[in-house]
């Protein structure tokens, strides 16, 4: 176990290694810079977004094991579908269960898929009221949030979030307003933030630009509301704070609707109104990458005709495929598994969309993550890449570590709290440790 009791993570989504030389110089990095050890470059599980990886960040495994694959829940036929808000769909215990078994307090302040999470004590997960009718507090009610932190922590931020669903910067500064605010007054012993403005600003304007620059800097002003709220609350010397990441991006120039093919290629039939009428194959996007299921998953001439007509789409080079995962595949290589039958993998320039109509292709489309200019759901190793950087009394200064897997994180956050993950894939990072 550590010296300090106290531990607090922040993920910046999206924000990759490059983003440090922008960072060191900034007011509340900078402060820091001579204290940090690092992790240059993370490798992200398989798919690169953000709610798998960062069910990885918490639980030290991979998808298949932990059971979220996507962001948006797997319903079929569906252009979207819902997210996956709640920790029910985890298959695995994680940094939080160890924690609270250990006797320690938690906290999670929009830190994916921990909706209803019965070990944070103190819970605003990441959610949105699901229609007009909801107010705040009922979201948050309904997503697990106590009466105690939605009287003592959301109220007093909700004006960052109502009216504007997500949008950044102020949905992040609601994350941020309710992490000092929780770091003041329940002083837990973990607690885990997640804000996504440097995702999002990637997402409008392409892996590098101005705009992320500027997000860059928001980032230091959050950086430095919460080493404050550390001093003010007396924990500056008994406190870990890790700044870290869940994947990178890549720029994209178009998104394609493989599903539109299917139906062309009589894998989807459709009637006279476009409705799905019944299915062979079908597939869920993940962004920069997509999952294809068979109805009947067991049935040999289904899935030679489907990997028959998706290795001819490969090998046509213009739909947008550069590689075809069979499941084994995919499961032996990265982790992922569940009910798919195949993965199929970006050319580098595109996107998936889960419709089935025509067009095939499609611009650029900024109001959906999946379609925006930059975009990710691609191969880990494709693109900048997330990083980690660590300073507090348990973190060697000066340590630098090239490169090591996300499911290596929750068990070095175990590690310095002197608790067990054994489900964990990972392991702790010791080259960071004192």
């Amino acid at each position: 176990m550590g010296k300090a009791k106290h531990l607090i993570v922040i993920s910046e989504d999206a924000m990759v290694y490059e983003d440090l030389e922008t960072l060191r110089t900034l007011p509340a990095f900078g402060s820091i810079w001579d204290k940090i050890a690092m992790v240059k470059r993370v490798r992200s599980v398989y798919p690169t977004i953000t709610y798998p990886n960062h069910t990885a960040m918490r639980t030290g495994c991979y998808c298949g094991k932990h059971g979220v694959i996507n962001n948006e829940q797997t319903i079929l036929g569906e252009v979207s579908s819902n997210w996956e808000f709640f920790n029910s769909s985890v298959k695995v215990e994680d940094i939080f269960d160890a924690a609270k078994k250990a006797g320690y307090t938690t906290a999670g302040v929009f830190w994916p898929v921990t909706g209803n999470h019965k070990s944070i004590d103190y819970l605003v997960d990441e959610y949105w009221p699901q229609n007009p009718e909801q107010t705040t507090e009922e979201c948050f009610a309904e997503s697990g949030s106590s009466p105690e932190v939605i009287e003592k922590i959301i109220k007093p931020n909700k004006h960052f979030v109502e009216g504007r669903h997500r949008k950044h910067p102020w949905a992040d500064q609601f994350v941020f307003g309710c992490a000092c605010d929780i770091i003041r007054e329940f002083k837990p012993n973990l607690l885990m933030i997640h804000p996504a403005n440097v995702d999002g600003y990637r997402h409008q304007t392409g892996v590098y630009s101005a705009k992320v620059t500027h997000g860059l800097h928001e980032c230091d002003l959050w950086l430095s509301d919460i080493l404050k709220a550390v001093k003010d609350a007396g924990l500056e010397d008994d406190t870990n704070i890790f700044v870290i990441s869940d994947h990178g991006q890549i720029n994209i120039t178009r998104s394609i609707s493989i599903n539109a093919v299917f139906a062309d290629r009589g894998l989807i039939n459709v009637d006279k109104d476009g409705n799905i009428v019944d299915y062979t194959a079908m597939i869920k996007s993940t962004g920069a990458s997509a999952q294809v299921y068979l109805k009947n998953p067991d049935c040999k001439e289904d899935y030679d005709k489907t990997l028959a007509v998706l290795n001819s789409l490969v090998e046509d080079g213009v739909y947008g495929i550069s590689r075809v995962y069979t499941a084994e595949e995919a499961r032996e290589e990265e982790g992922l598994y569940g009910k798919f039958s195949f993965v199929i993998e970006t050319d580098g320039y595109t996107s998936f969309t889960n419709d089935w109509r025509r067009p095939y292709v499609r611009p650029i489309d900024p109001s959906d993550y999946k379609f925006g200019h930059g975009t990710h759901g691609h191969m880990p190793d494709l693109g900048p890449q997330p990083t980690l950087i660590a300073f507090g009394p348990d973190i060697k200064v000066g340590a630098v570590v090239e490169r090591r897997p996300i499911v290596d994180e929750a068990p070095t956050y175990a590690k310095i709290l002197g608790v067990e993950m054994p489900d964990a894939d990972g392991k702790a990072i010791d080259e960071i440790l004192l």
